[in-house]
């Protein structure tokens, strides 16, 4: 059960980031914050390269990686946006529409039709979306979907959440053609000189930044490189869709964090609501 331990690493983790951007958006530009995500995660990553194998990459491996990388500088912008502009408990929840995302992609494009189980899961979901404000339930039964509407912080991690269901599949596709912890590594040093290009022109003068504050975004970088390692090490030893599953607990822990560190309201419908949706990507996994 190693790769449990991994998987819930990585969920703390990825909340705990989460967190701390949040806490740095506070002061500082969002551009340096979604930079110090990737730029400050390189130097713990490459402290495990001389433990990486490199395997042997082919045009499919580069391909996928090329499609990726473009998918997920424009989410990691939207995300930091979304947790400047909204609620920790009213954006991470919606992350749990990736796999929704997929199964509506699969019938889409390949004529995959759900299974009984995948349709109660996204039904679980969609009750769980709903349970996020349901609170508003007074002022009418369809205001906790106009709350989403006027949450622009929610509608932003909708699009993130449908940009991660094709990186990931990306991630992978690149996988399957190379190894795992190695396709971890590479990926988001790649993946760090990529953003740099796109984000530190825009910042200019104010590249500096970037060092305004390196306790902060090293507690960042760090914990972002244990949430990749632990997530790749994760899938080299389960199926990729038990790791996800187990990955997206990461909702509960962001909800918590912004009941504990931000003073975030009506935090018992939210922690309800996430858990519902929690749920359904739990019954998508494990169908």
């Amino acid at each position: 059960m190693l790769w449990l331990f991994y998987a819930l690493t990585c969920a703390f983790s990825w909340a705990t980031v989460d967190a701390l951007s949040k806490r740095g958006l506070a002061r500082e530009n969002e551009l340096v914050v979604a930079w110090a995500r990737v730029g400050y995660a390189v130097p713990f990553l490459l402290l495990t390269w001389p433990y990486i194998n490199v395997p042997p990459l082919d045009n499919t491996f580069w391909l996928a990686t090329a499609i990726a990388v473009p998918c997920d500088i424009a989410a990691l912008l939207l995300y930091v946006r979304a947790l400047k502009i909204s609620p920790m408990s009213l954006t991470i929840p919606f992350l749990a529409l990736t796999p929704i995302c997929v199964l509506l992609t699969s019938f889409l494009i390949l004529g995959e039709v759900p299974s009984n189980l995948g349709l109660s899961s996204i039904l679980l979901i969609v009750i769980g979306i709903y349970m996020l404000n349901v609170h508003t339930t007074k002022r009418g039964l369809l205001q906790p979907i106009r709350a989403i509407a006027n949450e622009r912080g929610s509608l932003l991690m909708i699009a993130v959440a449908m940009i991660y269901s094709i990186s990931s599949t990306m991630g992978k596709l690149a996988i399957t053609h190379s190894e795992p912890v190695f396709f971890g590594l590479f990926y988001y040093i790649i993946l760090s000189i990529a953003f740099s290009l796109v984000v530190l022109p825009k910042l200019g003068r104010c590249s500096r930044q970037i060092f305004s504050r390196p306790k902060l975004f090293l507690a960042i970088g760090f914990f972002n490189a244990l949430m990749i390692l632990t997530h790749f090490l994760a899938m080299d030893l389960t199926q990729v869709a038990y790791m996800i599953a187990v990955k997206r607990t990461n909702i509960l822990f962001s909800v918590l964090y912004g009941y504990f560190l931000f003073g975030e309201q009506n935090i018992a419908e939210r922690a309800l609501g996430s858990g519902l949706m929690l749920l359904g990507v739990l019954l998508i996994a494990f169908a």
